[in-house]
């Protein structure tokens, strides 16, 4: 399953749900290295760990622009759409905040606006900081 969406996986807003990145992004995920040795294989269970391992988020960096492990990882999600109940626990995560950022950033891309106040709203009384590449 190296670049291809899950084939159950649910269409977001009429679409493949990688198609919410960018193409231009979503080449630049496929060619990095952190995606072809780290991500390949990864399934909704084994993304927790890697998601552990985030020490910061972005999107891209460096004069050619290559995307964050964060980036990576939320391309993961799309193409593997874990369970909702997974995404709910990265959020309620109080241990590893940029797990919980994850989750997060998965919710406003393919969430409803239901799930949005449901599960983002009590994330604005989190006042731990971020480091942003």
């Amino acid at each position: 399953m190296a670049n291809r969406t899950d084939p159950a996986a649910k269409s977001i807003r009429g679409t493949n749900p990688q198609n919410v990145v960018e193409k231009i992004l979503r080449s630049k995920i496929y060619q990095n290295t952190y995606w072809k040795e780290q991500c390949f294989g990864l399934t909704a269970e084994t993304l927790v760990d890697k998601a552990m391992e985030l020490d910061h988020l972005g999107g891209t960096y460096g004069g050619s622009r290559k995307p964050t492990p964060f980036m990576c990882l939320v391309m993961k999600m799309l193409q593997t759409q874990p369970e909702k109940d997974i995404v709910v626990e990265f959020i309620k995560n109080d241990d590893h905040k940029y797990v919980r950022i994850l989750g997060a950033f998965y919710v406003r891309l393919t969430g409803t606006d239901v799930d949005m106040c449901r599960y983002l709203e009590p994330l604005y009384n989190d006042y731990r900081k971020l480091r942003q590449n």
